[in-house]
């Protein structure tokens, strides 16, 4: 019984049977499956506690009768049977190999049913993450959800010096939310079985059972990703992910993701939150530029270039400049103005409500003092 609840499950259509003068427990479980609009029965075979067959006619004659033998009550009806033969060896030639195959899987650790592997999937985790381990911080020995819960715990520590980040290619040891084993780190569990991420990456270190992700590992931000690969590509100059959007559409900054955010000054490479890229190039939280720009500001605030496309708002400057009369004293006063979009230094006349540039006609400028003149 042991081996059955280790390897196996039981289910209501099933038969097992203990060998002791082999040292064979095996359980056949009969599994319904359509082919051609007709339905057959399909023989499925776990074992658990398997030898090595010696490779003996007799003992595989006399294990493949048990098993026929098992089967020739009501299973035998539903249309799995031997071939005829009394002696069981047609049946035993098929059992040999697929007990065999069985045998060297599980020696591997790899073949589970899935009933097993998903158990307390989507169950265990922390407020980053669904997973079904966690984590022992190499560099404190302390035990976390993950990473993040490590981080945000340790940047809160009293003493500055005691402050750090975890390095998520250190981790070496997890422990199953399941069953409570601390093991050397994998995606399937040694003691229970089970999976303890959907998602694994083993360059990460990273566990994952919210698929929906779309999660794969970028070999050239050398980190986890999500939304897709399908839907990202990663630029050489910039450094990162970007959506497939951007492709030879977005000005490269060299490394723009990183740098911390502008805002909330959290660093954007590995952020678990939406990321934006403006058209200078930069980028920052998008939560961040929301906030922004409700604010009412409009430019980077890196760079100072405009964020977005403004030449709506240009024009309405424009309709209030012109609606808007300056004092006789100010309407000939000429100011040096550099432009912020395209970096143009020029003369223009002063009005309270703006400079506009006369050379890409943005009114993102501020005045400067006037150039030097070359000496005599």
């Amino acid at each position: 019984m042991k081996g059955i609840s280790e390897f196996g499950y039981f289910t209501d259509d099933c038969d097992y049977e203990n060998d002791d003068e082999f040292g064979y427990l095996t359980m056949i479980v009969i599994t319904k499956m359509t082919m051609n609009g007709g339905t057959m029965r399909t023989p499925v075979f776990y074992g658990a506690q398997l030898s090595e067959l010696s490779g003996e006619r007799r003992e595989d004659r006399r294990l493949g009768r048990r098993i026929c033998c098992s089967h020739r009550g009501s299973k035998a009806s539903d249309g799995w049977r031997c071939d005829g033969r009394r002696d069981g060896a047609g049946c035993a030639n098929l059992v040999h190999s697929i007990i065999t195959l069985i045998s060297c899987l599980q020696k591997s650790r790899s073949y589970l049913p899935m009933e097993r592997l998903d158990f307390g999937k989507m169950g265990y985790g922390c407020k980053h993450y669904r997973r079904r381990c966690t984590i022992r911080a190499p560099c404190c020995n302390e035990i976390f959800g993950c990473r993040h819960c490590h981080n945000e715990a340790t940047n809160m520590l009293n003493s500055p010096s005691d402050r750090h980040d975890l390095v998520r290619y250190d981790v070496e040891q997890v422990i199953c939310s399941v069953c409570d084993t601390e093991q050397p780190i994998a995606r399937v569990c040694t003691n229970c079985g089970v999976n303890m991420g959907e998602y694994y990456c083993e360059i990460c270190k990273f566990f994952d059972d919210d698929t929906d992700k779309g999660q794969f590992h970028c070999d050239d931000c050398g980190i986890c990703r999500v939304g897709g690969r399908e839907n990202f590509f990663h630029c050489k100059k910039c450094g990162t992910c970007y959506s497939i959007k951007l492709r030879n559409n977005h000005s490269c900054v060299e490394n723009s993701m990183h740098h911390h955010c502008p805002i909330c000054y959290e660093y954007l490479f590995d952020s678990l939150k939406d990321i934006i890229v403006m058209k200078c190039g930069h980028t920052m939280h998008s939560e961040c530029y929301k906030e922004m720009i409700i604010r009412n500001k409009y430019s980077c605030p890196i760079c100072s270039k405009s964020a977005m496309d403004m030449s709506m708002i240009w024009k309405r400057m424009d309709e209030e400049i012109e609606a808007t009369i300056m004092p006789e004293d100010y309407r000939q006063k000429k100011v040096w103005i550099l432009c912020n979009d395209c970096n143009v230094t020029s003369e223009v006349i002063f009005h309270i409500m703006g400079q506009k540039c006369c050379h890409c006609n943005s009114y993102n400028s501020r005045t400067i003092s006037p150039p030097a003149l070359p000496e005599v």
